[in-house]
């Protein structure tokens, strides 16, 4: 095992800007992904800007990319960063190679995947976390950070959440990560109506049509939740039952809230908008799809994810990229 050494399993848009900023806090890091993203990186660097301004540079040669899993067992902490449907994957590959006792942190949308790993992993400790802010892959190595927030890092491993401060991004650490994964699930459903807009996130989210369309969303999943005894944490800034009230607010009222609560980079995106452009497997299932097979296991309804997940799936199968659907689309075809 090299001496802290931290492999950023899932060099995607999260683990690159992740990766990058902690290399340029002096961190010794190899990028573990899939050859396009290592090609990219030795041909540009890598390139990390926020909203406010800021931007680091690595150049190609600084930057140690790898496709193969076997550099798991030089690692000292993993960040995983590949999407929930790569989980197994990744498990297998950490309980394979990496050595007992390594610290692993699940930076991943989704509820299901800590446990996932801690089922594969079992000789390393794996710890839950949460990346709230949305990052865009500009090309050529750049990484472009849209929105703020605080990692938030699972209560109890205080190193890890020092060593994430290093690259000056806030971390807290919060008891009760299934709660905070909840919490910001119900934020991500708004991944899937992105990505069918087409839309820059800024120019859907002052469309009130695509809000009343989330705000159902949201509703289906904290009737849900609350039919399950779940009671998510708040992972933004507004409380989760608030969301849905917020997000029903006529335009002129809803900018007066998003310009103080919800600041909105121009270029963000989400990341299932970035999947179907590039033809790749989205998230949908781990998304909407959570919140559909938990109304079916308590018995609510959830008809408006339904549909969105089906949207969804049908655009993947497509190939063409984002549909650009209407929002009225969304209600007007059979699912």
């Amino acid at each position: 095992m090299e001496n802290d050494l931290i492999v950023i399993a899932g060099a995607g848009t999260i683990g690159c800007y992740l990766g990058g900023l902690l290399q340029a806090a002096g961190a010794e890091v190899v990028f573990l992904g899939r050859a396009r993203i290592a090609a990219e990186l030795a041909e540009f660097g890598l390139t990390l800007t926020d909203r406010d301004g800021a931007r680091a540079h690595l150049p190609g040669s600084a930057i140690r990319a790898t496709t193969e899993v076997d550099v798991l067992a030089r690692a000292a902490l993993v960040l995983v960063t590949v999407k929930s449907g790569g989980t197994e994957e990744i498990g297998r590959a950490l309980g394979s190679h990496a050595q007992p006792g390594t610290l692993v942190v699940s930076l991943q949308n989704g509820v299901g995947n800590v446990a996932l790993l801690r089922s594969l992993a079992v000789n390393q400790e794996v710890v839950a976390g949460m990346v709230p802010f949305n990052v865009v892959h500009l090309g050529k190595g750049c990484f472009h950070r849209a929105t703020a927030g605080a990692l938030v890092i699972e209560s109890g491993v205080p190193a890890i959440a020092e060593r994430l401060r290093t690259t000056g991004l806030a971390v807290i650490e919060h008891p009760d990560m299934q709660a905070v994964a909840w919490g910001k699930l119900l934020i991500n459903l708004n991944n899937a109506l992105n990505a069918l807009s087409g839309l820059p996130l800024a120019q859907q989210l002052a469309v009130r049509a695509w809000r009343r369309v989330l705000a159902d969303c949201i509703d289906e999943g904290l009737s849900a939740l609350s039919r399950a005894g779940i009671t998510p944490a708040q992972a933004g800034p507004l409380a989760p039952r608030l969301l849905p009230f917020v997000m029903r607010l006529p335009d002129w009222l809803f900018r007066q809230v998003a310009r103080a609560q919800l600041r909105i980079d121009p270029l963000a995106r989400s990341s299932m908008w970035e999947d179907l452009e590039r033809g790749r497997p989205t998230e949908i299932d781990y998304l909407q799809g959570a919140i559909v097979s938990l109304a079916r296991e308590v018995g609510t309804a959830a008809p408006t994810n339904a549909r969105i997940q089906a949207l969804v799936h049908r655009a993947e199968s497509a190939q063409r990229g984002s549909p650009r659907l209407d929002p009225a689309a969304l209600g007007s075809e059979s699912g």
